[in-house]
C-alpha cells in the first residue's frame, strides 16, 4: 500500500532536509517553489509545481496532486489553505470527463498558521491559555502611532521592545527603544506595518523546545511529545549556535521548559512539529517568545543526535498519523551536541575554510557532520549547518570544537567589518571544570599538588580553591553549591587535624567527595584519617591514605570514565603503562640478578 503524497509549500533548506528524511521512508513529497530550490535539488519527481508558494492558483495545483499539505515557512496565504481544507480543490474525475472537489487536510492547521502569522495575536492567545508571556500592548497605526508609542514608554518604562506583528523572522522586525528620543526614529524605520510594544525582558538565556503534536483522523487532539530543551545563541538577530543540553541550567528548569512548550502546542490545532522559543529570565522565570509551526533551526541537531526520530522524521510521521501505538523515543543517543550555522561571509567563498576545518575535525570521541543546502552564499544567509556530537559534557564538547567556533566567529567579524579579533575566549578561555580540588589551608597545597599533576597528565579540567570548614564555613557552603550547579562531577578535598572539610562538603552536595587526610604537626595524620573515614551513615565520603592525593586524582579520573569514554581509555592506558613498567623491571632483575639490580638502584 503506497503512502500518501505530502505537498510542501516552500522549498528552502528545511524542505530539503524534510525530503532527505522522506526518501528512505518511501514517502513522496511534492514541492511548490522555484525550479532549482534546495528541496527540489534533493528530491526529483514529476509532482513538483514551479511557482510562488504564495500564489493561490499554484497552491491549488499542488493540492490537487497531494493527499495532505504542510508548510516549510509560515508566511503563506491561509485563506486558500482554509478553502482547500474545508471546501476542497477541483480534481479530474476517474473517467476524465469532469471534475470533482477533493478536501485536502492541512497540517499544521490553517488556523494555527493564521494565528502564528500575527505575533501579537499569538501571544494574546497564549496569555489567555495561562501560558507565561511578556506583557505587551498593540501600537496604533497612522497619525496616532507616535502618541501610542509614548504611551507604551509610560506603561513599560525604558528600554522596551518595538516589534513587527507580521512577516518578520530570525529576530528581524525588532527595535529596542532605549528612551523617548528613539520613538520617532523607530517609528520611521519600522515602516508601515502593524506594531506592538513588549515590556523589556532581562533574560539570561534563550531556550527552545521542539514539540511533536498528534491528532486522530477526525481532528481530535491525541498527544504532544517534547524533545529535550536546548540553548540557542543569537548574533546579529540570527540563531548561530545551539547547545544540547543547555549549559548551567538545572533539571527543574529543563522540565519546566518542556512542560510550558507542551502546553503551548497542545493549545493549537493540527499535526506536525513545532518550535517553541523561550526566555529564561534572571529570576528563573520562563517566558514564551514565539512559536514556529514547522521544523526549526533549534532542532537540526536531532538529525544526528536523535536519528530514530529526528524533527524531520517526526514531521512526516505526525502529519501522516504514522506514530506507532507503542509510543516513540525522543531521547538523544549522545549526552551532548552542538549545532553551528554556516552563514555567508564577506566573500562568496568565506565559509569554505569553516567547512574544510569541520570535515577534518572528527576524532574518537567527537563526530562532526556537515550539511550544505545548495544555496548561493550571500552575507548572513543560512547556507548550511554543522553538528558536533560527543560522549562528554556539552562544555567539554564546546572546548573540543573551539577551533570551529573561533573560525565561525572570525567569519562573522569579517562580515560585519569589525577589526576585533576572534579568540578562543569566544566560548571560554578556560575549560569548565570536571573536578574541583579544595583544601583547608595553603599549607596543604604541597600534598595536594601531586594529585593536581595527575589531573594535568590526564587532561582533566579542574578548579582549585581554599575553603576552610572552620575559618570560612559560609564560603565552603557557597563553593559546594556552585560546584553542584556547575559541570563539576567530583570534588577532592584535602584537610589536616580535625579534617572536617571533606565530610562537611559531602553533607552539602550530591557530588562524590574524595577526602585526602593531610599530616599535621601531631599524630602523623592519623587524626585526619579517622575524622574523614568515620563519617556517619548516610553521608558517604571516599577516603584515601594519608597524604595520598595521587590516588584521589586517579579515583576521580575513574569516576569520570563512567560517563566520558576518553577518560576510561586514558585510565586503561595508564594501567597498561604501569603493568609494562613492572614487566620491564622483572625482566631486568631476572637477566642481571638481584645484586646488579640493587647496584643500579643505588646509582640513581
Amino acid at each position: 500500500m503506497s503512502k500518501p503524497v505530502i505537498g510542501l509549500l516552500g522549498g528552502g533548506q528545511l524542505g530539503r532536509m524534510l525530503c532527505e528524511a522522506a526518501g528512505p521512508l518511501g514517502i513522496s513529497v511534492a514541492v511548490l517553489d522555484e525550479e532549482n530550490c534546495p528541496s527540489k535539488q534533493a528530491n526529483q519527481n514529476p509532482l513538483h509545481v514551479t511557482g510562488s508558494f504564495k500564489d493561490p492558483e499554484k497552491i491549488k495545483q499542488l493540492a490537487a496532486r497531494c493527499d495532505v499539505l504542510t508548510v516549510e515557512i509560515e508566511h503563506v496565504e491561509t485563506t486558500i489553505l482554509e478553502e482547500i481544507a474545508t471546501k476542497g480543490v477541483e480534481v479530474p474525475t476517474a473517467d476524465g470527463k469532469g471534475t470533482t472537489l477533493k478536501k485536502v487536510p492541512v497540517h499544521p492547521s490553517w488556523k494555527t498558521i493564521r494565528l502564528i502569522q500575527d505575533k501579537y495575536q499569538q501571544k494574546e492567545y497564549f496569555a489567555k491559555q495561562g501560558i507565561p508571556v511578556a506583557e505587551q500592548v498593540a501600537i496604533a497605526e497612522g497619525s496616532e502611532r507616535l502618541s501610542s508609542l509614548r504611551a507604551a514608554g509610560d506603561k513599560f518604562g525604558y528600554p522596551f521592545m518595538l516589534k513587527g506583528a507580521k512577516g518578520s523572522y530570525d529576530g528581524r522586525g525588532n527595535y529596542k527603544i532605549d528612551g523617548p528620543s528613539d520613538l520617532e526614529t523607530a517609528s520611521n524605520q519600522m515602516g508601515d506595518q502593524p506594531l506592538y510594544a513588549e515590556k523589556w525582558v532581562p533574560f539570561d538565556m534563550e531556550l527552545a523546545v521542539m514539540v511533536m503534536r498528534t491528532e486522530d483522523a477526525d481532528g481530535n487532539f491525541k498527544a504532544v511529545h517534547p524533545y529535550p530543551v536546548v540553548e540557542t545563541i543569537h548574533e546579529d538577530s540570527i540563531c548561530t549556535k545551539v547547545f544540547y543540553p543547555p549549559r548551567k541550567v538545572s533539571e527543574d528548569i529543563k522540565k519546566q521548559a518542556q512542560k510550558i512548550a507542551s502546553d503551548v502546542i497542545a493549545s493549537l490545532w493540527g499535526r506536525g512539529v513545532f518550535a517553541v522559543e523561550m526566555f529564561l529570565t534572571k529570576d528563573g522565570r520562563i517566558l514564551v517568545n514565539e512559536v514556529a509551526p514547522r521544523p526549526h533551526n533549534s532542532g537540526h541537531y536531532t538529525i544526528e543526535a536523535v536519528p530514530q526520530m529526528s524533527q524531520y522524521k517526526a514531521q512526516l510521521y505526525s502529519i501522516l498519523d504514522l506514530i506507532p501505538s507503542r509510543g516513540i523515543s525522543l531521547i538523544p543517543r549522545v549526552p551532548s551536541a552542538i549545532m553551528l550555522n554556516i552563514l555567508g561571509g564577506a566573500k562568496e567563498t568565506s565559509h569554505d575554510r569553516f567547512v574544510e576545518l569541520a570535515e577534518a575535525s572528527s576524532d574518537d570521541y567527537t563526530d562532526i557532520y556537515v550539511h550544505l543546502y545548495g544555496k548561493v552564499s550571500k552575507p548572513s544567509r543560512k547556507i548550511g549547518h554543522i553538528t558536533a556530537t560527543g560522549f562528554s559534557s556539552v562544555d567539554q564538547l564546546a572546548t573540543t570544537i573551539s577551533p570551529l567556533i573561533q573560525c565561525m566567529d572570525e567569519i562573522r567579524l569579517e562580515r560585519i567589518g569589525s577589526s576585533e579579533k576572534a579568540t578562543p575566549a569566544t566560548t571560554s578561555s578556560k575549560p569548565p571544570p570536571l573536578v574541583a580540588v579544595t583544601m583547608g589551608s595553603d599549607s596543604d597545597l604541597g600534598v595536594m599538588s601531586a594529585g593536581l599533576k595527575i589531573l594535568d597528565d590526564f587532561s582533566v579540567p579542574y578548579e582549585v580553591r581554599i575553603t576552610s570548614a572552620h575559618r570560612t564555613p559560609h564560603l565552603m557552603m557557597k563553593f559546594a553549591a556552585e560546584m553542584s550547579a556547575s559541570t563539576c562531577k567530583v570534588i577532592i578535598a584535602g584537610a589536616g587535624g580535625a579534617a572536617h572539610l571533606p565530610g562537611m562538603l559531602a553533607s552539602e552536595t550530591h557530588l562524590p567527595v574524595i577526602g585526602v587526610p593531610v599530616k599535621a604537626s601531631v599524630l602523623d595524620g592519623v587524626d585526619s584519617l579517622y575524622s574523614i573515614v568515620q563519617m556517619p551513615r548516610g553521608i558517604p565520603c571516599a577516603t584515601m591514605g594519608i597524604g595520598n592525593s595521587t590516588n584521589a586524582a586517579l579515583l576521580a579520573v575513574r569516576i569520570l570514565g563512567t560517563t566520558f569514554p576518553e577518560y576510561a581509555d586514558r585510565m586503561k592506558a595508564y594501567q597498561e603503562k604501569m603493568a609494562n613498567e613492572v614487566f620491564a623491571k622483572d625482566e631486568k632483575l631476572r637477566e642481571g640478578g638481584w645484586q646488579k639490580y640493587v647496584e643500579g638502584m643505588q646509582k640513581k
